[in-house]
């Protein structure tokens, strides 16, 4: 992993979804904008109380897909990566860090009501936005 990555994965702004699936398999995806990496193993984001939130209760494994437009559909940027949730903080120090930090963007009374854990993931796998049967895959472990 590199500073790359994490530089590309914090840039503001972007897009940003995250999948899960809860323990049956049923898919969701959604927008986030609190991810942010911060090492070359560890993702941390706040979450609401929502089907997300639900599903990594169920089945701790997401996918974070980051893109960055570009001029044509080739030239887009962009990253998959693939992790399981270590922890789900919905109280104490973790999750009132993670409020105070999106509170800097939507105020203090809008990050209370929309935060209601704080998740820590642990990356597993880095793919491109489009890999093309080129091999890119890489496993962190």
């Amino acid at each position: 992993m590199s500073l790359e990555l994490m530089e590309f994965f914090n840039k503001q702004p972007r897009l940003l979804t995250v999948a899960t699936a809860d323990k049956d398999g049923n898919v969701n995806a959604a927008y986030f904008g609190s991810p942010r990496m911060t090492d070359e193993k560890t993702v941390v984001m706040g979450s609401g109380d929502n089907k997300s939130l639900g599903n990594l209760k169920e089945n701790p494994k997401a996918c974070f897909l980051i893109m960055e437009p570009g001029e044509s559909v080739p030239e887009w940027k962009g990253v998959r990566i693939y992790a399981t949730m270590t922890e789900c903080a919905e109280s104490g120090p973790k999750l009132d860090e993670m409020r105070a930090a999106i509170a800097t963007k939507v105020g203090e009374e809008t990050a209370k009501k929309m935060i209601h854990a704080a998740l820590t993931f642990e990356i597993e796998q880095v793919r491109p936005l489009a890999d093309f049967g080129q091999g890119w895959e890489k496993s962190i472990k």
